[in-house]
C-alpha cells in the first residue's frame, strides 16, 4: 500500500536576504493532512519567510520542500500555488478587484474556468466564509473582518489543499476575531496558522511549532507549549494577562 504523502514536507530549509541576513538556519517540519498547526515565536524568527516558500513567492536557496509529494520548483509553480493558499496579514494586499465578486473570480479565471464555473466558484467560497451578501460590494468599504473574510474567500476559490494564514486575527475587534476562528474551525483542509494570538492557537491548532532563528526549537501539543512558561519566555512569547497555564495544561473534562 501506498502511504499518503504529507501535506507539507519541509526539509533543511535554509535562505538569506540579499542584504546576507540569514533568516532559515536548516529548518525541518512535516504536517499531516488535515492538520492544523500553529507557527509561533517572536518576530523576526522566519516564519512569513518559510510561509512565502510554501506556494513559490520566495525562491529555494538551500533545502527542499514539497506539498502533497510535488516538490516545490520552477516546473512546478502554478500547480503549488493552486495547492498552498496563502492568506496574507493585511486583506488589502489581497483584495484589488472593484468588486468582492471580481476579486474572488480573480483565481478561477486564471485557472481559465469558464464564465459558469467562476459562477460557482465564487459562490462556494462565499457561502464558506458567510459573506454572500458581499458579493457585489466594493471590497474597501467592508470592515476589517469582512475583508479578511473575503480575503479567505478568494483563496479558497482556488480549491487548495493547503490554507496557510498570516497573522489572521491581527487588527481585528473581539467579535471579528471570535467569528474568524469559527470560521477557521469550520475548514475542513490543512492550516498553518502564523500568529502571536497564543489563545487563537490554543483554540484552533492541537499542535503548534515554535521557530526561533530560523529554527524549530519547540514542536508539540498546543497546550504543553503554552504551558511552559520558561519556554515561551525564552522566544518572546507571553499568554494575556490572566490566562493560566496550569489551566491549559488540564484537558477539558
Amino acid at each position: 500500500m501506498h502511504s499518503t504523502p504529507e501535506s507539507v514536507a519541509v526539509e533543511d530549509l535554509t535562505f538569506s536576504y540579499p542584504n546576507g541576513h540569514a533568516v532559515l538556519d536548516q529548518l525541518s517540519m512535516t504536517v499531516k493532512p488535515g492538520e492544523k498547526v500553529a507557527l509561533l515565536g517572536p518576530n523576526g524568527a522566519g516564519k512569513t519567510t518559510l510561509a512565502l516558500h510554501l506556494n513559490g513567492v520566495l525562491e529555494l536557496q538551500a533545502g527542499s520542500i514539497k506539498v502533497n509529494g510535488i516538490p516545490i520548483n520552477e516546473d512546478n509553480l502554478s500547480e503549488i500555488r493552486r495547492r498552498v493558499g496563502m492568506v496574507f496579514q493585511n486583506a488589502d494586499d489581497q483584495l484589488f478587484m472593484p468588486t468582492v465578486r471580481e476579486d474572488v473570480a480573480f483565481g478561477p479565471a486564471n485557472l481559465g474556468l469558464t464564465k459558469e464555473q467562476q459562477a460557482e466558484r465564487v459562490r462556494e467560497a462565499l457561502d464558506a466564509v458567510d459573506a454572500i451578501d458581499f458579493v457585489d460590494r466594493t471590497p474597501h468599504h467592508l470592515s476589517g473582518g469582512e475583508k479578511r473574510r473575503v480575503a479567505i474567500a478568494t483563496v479558497l476559490a482556488m480549491h487548495p489543499d493547503v490554507l496557510v494564514l498570516d497573522e489572521p486575527t491581527s487588527g481585528l475587534d473581539p467579535f471579528g476575531r471570535r467569528e474568524l476562528a469559527n470560521l477557521l474551525k469550520s475548514l475542513d483542509l490543512t492550516q498553518l496558522v502564523i500568529t502571536h494570538d497564543l489563545p487563537l492557537a490554543l483554540e484552533l491548532c492541537p499542535r503548534s511549532v515554535i521557530i526561533s532563528n530560523g529554527r524549530v526549537v519547540a514542536d508539540g501539543p498546543t497546550p504543553e507549549v503554552l504551558a511552559d512558561s520558561q519556554l515561551l519566555a525564552a522566544h518572546r512569547l507571553e499568554l494575556p494577562y490572566g490566562f493560566s497555564p496550569a489551566a491549559i495544561a488540564q484537558p477539558e473534562p
